[in-house]
């Protein structure tokens, strides 16, 4: 009887351990999230967090074993970072240019009324703010204005010697040298970028590739589901690329319907970028997503989503679209509006956070329980996500649901802490570990 009892100990002990291999995703989370059927109703579901800005020495948490504080305070509306080699901090500041065919009719009136309560209503600054940290102690101990009268600027990256800025509607291109606290020569415009009196998503992002060989810029759609007609989503919804040498553009992938954030996975050097998905679906559908970003790739919208799961609001059909669609790799939770994205491929950070996806989440406007208004990171291993998502940095939201702010853009400054652009509450975040925060 000994070697029955001994076998059934030994899979007693393999059960226990697939147990506690076993992983437990949040709704609308992970690799292949389960998705309820669509829930639409008449008057969509609406609910912000209103307003109410950080005070005094107030400010987010952030996950045990870290420490956060500000970078830098009273800035306008910072939108994105991107960190120069030198260690000096770009960051747009910017808001909506007017779009003057966007929000017309009652339901685009509720939706403006909406976005200015959550306080993404505001005159946009239109420039790029330097911030310098001149003594490495974590604190913007300098600021100019970088780059000023720009149209609604978001996305930037250095490639050599010159800085190329992805406003609302072109890519703009201007000679940068190390230590300069301003550039006063004019951009050249080197591509035009979707947009127009409409130009429902304003916000454009760009990055290059590893060699700096393309750039490689974000539009999203003009619409939630092409209900203006497919007509006005020309070159939009998608990631596109341009080859610097010669000049030339195309379509790099398709049916993305608001791409934000972009990072080159460390590992793979792999694309990877995170999407806004549909609305008015219901409080658990469409979970925004993160995802490596094939060639020639298409993925869904508005036809689909997740994958082959038809949107029947969308007409005509088109079957043989969905048939292409293809799958995201991770969902990051239904209107959570994923926005940020940075890899961490430091070292300041314990192990456990290196190689891993931080996700900057402005939040929800349209759920009946708030979703997002933090930074989640998302495990990778081999080049691949590996596990549930970790709460990195939250308290954005009071208990009474008023907003203190929303991180947007996320990036890795010179020492390897993880900076956050909060654009609500005008101010950009340093998080580092406890020790390394304190000095």
């Amino acid at each position: 009887m000994r070697a029955p009892l001994f076998s059934a100990l030994i899979g007693l002990a393999c059960l226990a351990a697939g147990a506690a291999l076993a992983q437990t995703y949040p709704t609308g989370w992970g690799p292949n999230p389960v998705l309820p059927e669509p829930d639409k109703k008449l008057i969509p579901t609406t609910k912000v967090a209103p307003v109410e800005r950080w005070q005094g020495n107030d400010k987010p948490v952030p996950a045990a074993g870290f420490g956060v504080s500000a970078f830098a305070r009273d800035l306008d509306h910072p939108r994105w970072l991107y960190v120069l080699p030198n260690g000096d901090v770009l960051v747009a500041e910017s808001a909506a240019p007017p779009k003057p065919e966007d929000g017309k009719g009652i339901k685009g009136a509720i939706m403006k009324h909406m976005m200015k309560k959550a306080g993404s209503v505001t005159p946009s600054a239109n420039r790029i703010t330097l911030l310098r940290d001149v003594d490495e102690h974590g604190v913007a101990r300098t600021r100019s204005i970088f780059i000023k009268d720009l149209n609604s600027p978001f996305g930037m990256v250095l490639v050599d010697k010159d800085l190329y800025v992805a406003t609302t509607d072109a890519v703009l291109r201007f000679p940068y040298t190390e230590g300069a606290t301003a550039i006063g020569t004019p951009g050249t415009k080197v591509m035009d970028l979707p947009a127009g009196p409409l130009n429902h998503h304003w916000t454009k992002n760009i990055t290059a590739s590893p060699d700096g060989r393309f750039l490689y810029m974000t539009v999203g759609s003009n619409s939630n589901v092409a209900e203006n007609g497919m007509e006005k989503e020309e070159g939009r919804a998608a990631i596109w690329e341009y080859e610097r040498a010669s000049g030339k553009s195309r379509l790099f992938a398709t049916g993305l319907r608001n791409p934000n954030g972009m990072a080159w996975e460390p590992k793979t050097k792999v694309l990877w970028t995170v999407v806004n998905e549909r609305d008015e679906l219901g409080d658990d559908l469409v979970p925004d997503y993160l995802t490596s970003v094939k060639d020639g790739g298409f993925y869904g919208w508005p036809y689909s989503y997740f994958g082959q799961r038809v949107d029947a609001r969308v007409k005509p059909p088109r079957p043989d679209m969905v048939q292409k669609a293809l799958m995201p790799d991770y969902g990051l939770g239904s209107h959570t509006a994923s926005l940020g994205l940075a890899f961490y491929d430091a070292k300041l950070f314990p192990a456990s956070w290196q190689g891993g996806a931080f996700i900057g989440q402005h939040g929800s406007w349209n759920r009946r329980e708030f979703a997002g208004y933090k930074v989640v990171f998302v495990p990778f291993a081999d080049g691949r996500p590996s596990g549930p998502p970790v709460d990195f940095l939250i308290g954005f939201l009071t208990r009474d649901g008023k907003a203190k702010g929303r991180p947007v853009g996320v990036a890795l400054d010179k020492s390897g802490a993880l900076l956050v652009a909060d654009d609500v509450g005008n101010v950009v975040w340093r998080v580092a570990p406890a020790a390394a925060a304190a000095r």
